[in-house]
């Protein structure tokens, strides 16, 4: 039986065009894993890599996901207590914070310390949510980078939210993108990591981030 990746359904989520952005990049690999879109916490506590998306309001993600019964224990049993490979994908990756901060206080996962806070630009010409394409700079070395630039001349990621992670420790953040001001574009901490923007929308830097962390051995 080949490895499989578990791409989480709990009713928020690119999950049609997730689901082929993850094929595409297992088509590199040298044994491709079994990528499954999946509501079954029993699918979840099988698979080796685990991916979490996620879009709309903090609260409404936290809710729909906690009404998936024993989802989120198939979560903690198999990413905390087993150490499998972890992405979450923008709410996906807010919800590893404690606290989302959107149409008031809801409770993530506290896997990275930190609060999902409104976006505040410098420049009050830059409107409120970020959409649209940016390039990465980089915070620290990951596997999950490798082969992509960053910097100004860098590939661009896309982005489309009006909330960001703010990290406790600054460890934990992989990545930023300038929105007049530093805003969080990626988190990780041991076999976790998460992207505030769309790997799977985000062309040639997304096909090559997708097909790292297939391959990552945290």
């Amino acid at each position: 039986m080949s490895a499989s990746v578990a791409i989480i359904d709990y009713g928020s989520g690119n999950l049609k065009s997730a689901a082929k952005a993850f094929e595409r990049a297992a088509k590199g690999l040298n044994t491709p894993p079994a990528i499954r879109v999946t509501a079954d916490p029993d699918a979840v506590r099988a698979a080796e890599r685990i991916i979490l998306p996620g879009v709309g309001a903090f609260g409404d993600c936290s809710a729909g996901l906690l009404a998936v019964d024993g989802m989120r224990e198939a979560l903690e049993e198999r990413v905390v207590k087993d150490g499998v490979p972890f992405m979450g994908i923008c709410v996906g990756m807010q919800l590893m914070a404690d606290t989302g901060r959107e149409k008031g206080d809801h409770a993530g996962f506290s896997w990275i310390p930190g609060a999902v806070e409104l976006i505040e630009p410098s420049d009050p010409a830059l409107k409120i949510p970020h959409m649209g394409w940016n390039t990465l700079t980089f915070a620290m070395p990951h596997p999950i980078f490798d082969g992509i630039t960053d910097g100004p001349n860098g590939l661009h990621a896309y982005f489309v939210h009006s909330y960001q992670l703010k990290a406790s420790d600054p460890e934990t953040v992989l990545a930023t993108a300038d929105y007049g001001t530093p805003i969080t574009a990626a988190v990780g901490c041991d076999n976790m990591v998460g992207t505030q923007f769309h790997p799977e929308k985000s062309q040639k830097l997304g096909q090559i981030l997708i097909e790292n962390f297939l391959r990552w051995q945290p």
